[in-house]
Formats: C-alpha cells, structure tokens, sequence
C-alpha cells in the first residue's frame, strides 16, 4: 500500500517543496494569512506545478491533528519508515563505507528528530530503531527534524540485537555504543570504516543484547557536574567524531 503522509509546518512543507515537489498529493493554507513565509510557500508550490487550496484555519486544525501548522499543511507521497529488506538493498548499492546510526529505544520524538537533524548533516546512510519500545516518524518528530526525517532512510527493525549482528558478521559494520561505563573514550577509536553509531533510551542506555551486539563500548568524556548528555546532544557528538575522521583522514586522538 501506497505510502501517505501529512506534513504541518512551514519548515517542512518548504523542505518537501524543494527537493521533493513530485511526492505531494495536497496543499492547504490558511486562506487569512499573507505575510512573507507563506507567501515563499506559495511561490514554491507554484514553481514547482503544485495547486495551493487557500481553506480555514479550522480546516488545518483539523487535517493537521496534533501538530502546530503554522498555517500550511500537505500530504505526501512516501517519506516513512522502511523494514530490513530497503535497509539491505541501501547496503547493496552504496559506492561508500556504511555510516549508520542506530538508536535503541529512544522514546520522545523530540530526541529523534534532533537525531534525524544530526544524522543527515554528517552524511549518515541510514537511522536504524526497533519497531517496539520505540517513537516512530510523528507529526513532532518531523517538525524537529526540519526536513530531516524526508532524505535520510529511518529504517524499523523487529529484533535489533539480531540487525546487529547480521551487520556486523555479513555487512563488516562495526558497531560503536556510546556508554558511560565505557573504559575508553569515543575520542580512542578509529571511526573511519564501515560504521553503526549505537546510542541507547533516555535515561536507560543501551539494552543488554544490543551492547554485547557492540564491537566496542565508548564514553564521553564529562568535565562537569552532570553525570551524561542528553541522547540527541550525545549523539550529534558521537556523529561529528566520526564525520571528522571519516572526512580529513585522522585517526583517534
């Protein structure tokens, strides 16, 4: 079955106007308003051979749900999550390393779409998170990842500890989790290969059979006060280590 989804917000309406203006089905705005942004919304839309239908703001509340629309909404084509067979025809056909995040368990869709945000600007291949205990691709998440969560792959998984291992032992990906028992620091690594980032839930960490999935266990270092990061901020740090290795050729420091 075809793939429908609803996008609210002006940040990624916009996204989806720009680089994937064939996948929208619908476009609705608030017929009142007429100030700057929507009206660069309605020149993308027109650029881009997409019909505009000015509506109620009532009508939006509506069509939009739970999300804050800010006075666009759309349906489009694709865009949601993918399953173990797309995530194993992305390997198949990559001309580069693997770059992988995978997060187990992160619940609040805020955190995802910082993840989303994160991941797609170093770069990464794929997002990879088990199907339960889990938040999926929602209206928030979406909006946190500000056009994110439509170019990088979020793939969903039945049983991660098994993706885990089917990566590491077929795929050659080594697996890298950001623990903070960890002896050795993420900064001790070599992040350059084939590699799956693995960070855990919010507040839990990694599940047992997705850190012994891991080749290695790494740490952040904490100078401070606070005992661990926030696992969107944890993560954009895990990502841009590797992103620095991976792009000028330097090794662990």
């Amino acid at each position: 079955m075809t793939d429908i989804r609803t996008l609210a917000g002006l940040h990624s309406v916009r996204s989806a106007l720009r680089h994937a203006p064939e996948r929208i089905l619908e476009l609705w705005v608030d017929a009142a308003r007429h100030d700057q942004r929507l009206q660069e919304i309605l020149r993308l839309a027109r650029a881009a051979g997409v019909s505009a239908q000015p509506v109620a703001r009532k009508t939006l509340d509506k069509l939009a749900g739970d999300a804050r629309h800010q006075g666009v909404v759309a349906r489009r084509r694709g865009g949601g999550a993918h399953d173990e067979r797309f995530l194993d025809d992305l390997l198949a056909n990559l001309d580069a390393a693997p770059f992988l995040l995978i997060l187990d368990g992160v619940q609040d869709p805020h955190n995802l779409g910082a993840c989303l945000r994160s991941a797609d600007a170093v770069g990464v291949h794929a997002v990879i998170a088990p199907k339960d205990r889990s938040v999926g691709l929602t209206h928030a998440a979406s909006k946190v990842a500000s056009g994110a969560a439509e170019y990088v792959p979020f793939v969903r998984v039945t049983n991660l500890a098994r993706t885990l291992r089917r990566l590491r032992d077929e795929q050659g990906v080594w697996l890298v989790g950001a623990s903070g028992d960890a002896d050795k620091s993420l900064y001790q690594l070599d992040l350059k290969g084939p590699l799956g980032i693995v960070m855990g839930a919010e507040g839990e960490g990694m599940r047992r059979l997705t850190a012994e999935a891991c080749d290695f266990l790494a740490s952040l270092p904490m100078r401070g006060s606070v005992e661990s990061l926030n696992v969107s901020v944890a993560t954009g740090v895990c990502l841009y280590e590797a992103l620095r290795q991976r792009e000028v050729g330097l090794g662990p420091v």
